[in-house]
């Protein structure tokens, strides 16, 4: 069962990496502009990669049946 969500965790991997390349790129953005706060969108960008980090996460255990 287990490898029939391979490609699915793949691409949730693959989303996740972008979104933690965006809030990178966020709070580079924010420091080259003289920000002292974390950017409101860097915080959901992180928010975001989390809950995808799990749900890539959920795929990979194993069958409880």
């Amino acid at each position: 069962m287990a490898g029939e969500f391979e490609d699915i965790r793949r691409r949730l991997d693959a989303i996740a990496e972008e979104l933690a390349d965006l809030a990178i790129d966020r709070l580079r953005e924010s420091i080259d502009a003289g920000g002292s706060e974390l950017p409101v969108d860097e915080r959901r960008l992180t928010r975001a990669r989390r809950a995808v980090v799990k749900a890539s996460d959920l795929l990979a255990e194993p069958d409880d049946h």
